[in-house]
């Protein structure tokens, strides 16, 4: 490896960077349907679109396939806001 390549892997090591993608980009948060899992990512400040809602605090999706991104998977938030599993196929 050379030291240029060296010197980039240690930066990203020691900045905290990971290999996961995360779920939104800088300056957004992500959302869920409701009654849905899918997910959309709304910019800081703004409300979530009608239709979605913000996730419960301590249950936010940060990287794809982390542990939250994974229930979510199969888990929703329905119309009167309670956290719903998902029937299967749907």
């Amino acid at each position: 490896m050379s030291g240029l390549a060296l010197l980039g892997v240690t930066a990203a090591l020691l900045t905290g960077c990971s290999a996961q993608d995360s779920v939104c980009g800088g300056g957004e948060y992500p959302v869920l349907s409701v009654g849905g899992t899918g997910s959309a990512c709304v910019s800081d400040g703004e409300q979530p679109p009608k239709g979605y809602v913000r996730y419960p605090k301590g249950k936010v999706p940060r990287e794809v396939g982390d542990k939250w991104d994974t229930y979510w998977g199969t888990h929703t938030i329905d119309e009167k806001g309670a956290v719903v599993e998902v029937p299967a196929g749907g």
